[in-house]
């Protein structure tokens, strides 16, 4: 099992674990990287699949999960493999919806959950105004707190996965996310993130 490092990503890992509904049989990240949330996801869920378009990124994965018997990896496109519909108990994703065409994305992830389950969205938007300039200087000196805290994670930049800069703007990103998942949570975090989490009607 690999280190539990620390960087902007992982610090939300808490948002998505603590949504992770009781007796949680089924349980997808998509955009896995390294597979770490995997790994935190594996002792909370019957079983976890981790899906993320690099090939590399999932050998890394298999590699470090040595020895978890719950997890699975594929190496696969999310919006080309076909998500199953209404299957999955907890469906989550960080840092990767900003990478793919968001529309797409996040309904394939919204038509994979099974009813009465969840999902949860972690990822970056574009700041686009004063307002949102000024948001993000205020993460600044958050962002330096957390590194003094943790001197030795800190030092990690995650696990080499592809980097792409946002398109969507904080207010793009909220007003789609609601559309496409009426009653869901939009919140913007100060280290640069947002989360959108929605709970499936039955």
């Amino acid at each position: 099992m690999t280190e539990d490092y620390w960087n902007h990503n992982t610090h939300y890992h808490d948002v998505v674990l603590r949504n992770v509904p009781r007796g949680c049989g089924e349980a997808l990240d998509a955009g896995c990287g390294d597979g770490l949330l995997v790994r935190k996801l594996a002792p909370r869920a019957a079983r976890v699949t981790g899906i993320d378009l690099s090939a590399e990124m999932i050998a890394k994965a298999k590699a470090l999960s040595e020895g978890f018997g719950n997890v699975d990896f594929v190496a696969a496109d999310l919006l080309e493999h076909g998500l199953p519909e209404d299957h999955y108990d907890f469906v989550c994703s960080v840092t990767a919806i900003h990478h793919m065409d968001f529309t797409a994305a996040m309904t394939a992830l919204r038509d994979a959950v099974r009813p009465g389950g969840s999902l949860v969205v972690i990822s970056l938007a574009r700041n686009r105004g004063p307002r949102d300039w000024a948001m993000a200087a205020a993460g600044v000196p958050v962002h330096h707190v957390h590194r003094l805290r943790r001197r030795r994670q800190a030092a990690h930049p995650g696990p080499g996965a592809p980097i792409a800069e946002p398109d969507m703007s904080w207010g793009e990103v909220r007003a789609e996310a609601l559309r496409l998942l009426p009653g869901a949570s939009f919140r913007r975090h100060a280290l640069f993130r947002y989360s959108v989490v929605w709970r499936k009607p039955r």
